[in-house]
């Protein structure tokens, strides 16, 4: 008798449980952004590390928005990969430079309140991860949105 391997996880047990409580659909996009999240933390961490390598070099306003191209470029790459796998149709160059265009309601939230806290908040210019944070979660929902809805449709 062959002995099949056992293919439940964590993430299929947390799906199987939402999916008895609330649609199939809602499931699928609570996970869907639960994904966003991790990748989003994913980007923050590369945001930040870039911040930091360059302000010296740059200042934290222009070492800002060398870091966000950065970090939005990685953080396309993962979701293409795995958030939205499978979705939208376009070449990767195209699909990168659309989420890159579709995402700039979301970059105006995050580098306008980075910008904001780092002019008008001492601490953050001191510790610009405090900054960095607060850009993240306040562009995160209207990111999450337009990519689902347009660059990885």
């Amino acid at each position: 008798m062959k002995v099949q391997p056992c293919r439940v996880t964590l993430t299929n047990a947390l799906e199987a449980a939402l999916a008895r409580l609330a649609s199939p659909e809602f499931a699928t996009l609570f996970f869907q952004f639960l994904r966003f999240g991790t990748v989003g933390a994913l980007g923050f961490l590369v945001d930040t590390a870039v911040v930091y390598a360059l302000r010296g070099a740059m200042g934290l306003y222009l070492a800002g928005l060398v870091s966000y191209i950065v970090a939005a470029s990685v953080n396309w790459a993962v979701n293409r990969a795995w958030t939205f796998q499978g979705q939208g149709s376009a070449p990767a160059h195209r699909q990168w430079a659309l989420f890159l265009f579709t995402n700039l309601g979301g970059f105006a939230l995050n580098r306008g309140t980075y910008a904001l806290l780092i002019y008008f908040v001492p601490l953050c210019a001191v510790y610009p991860v405090i900054a960095i944070a607060a850009g993240a979660v306040a562009g995160m929902l209207v990111n999450f949105h337009l990519s689902r809805t347009v660059a990885f449709r």
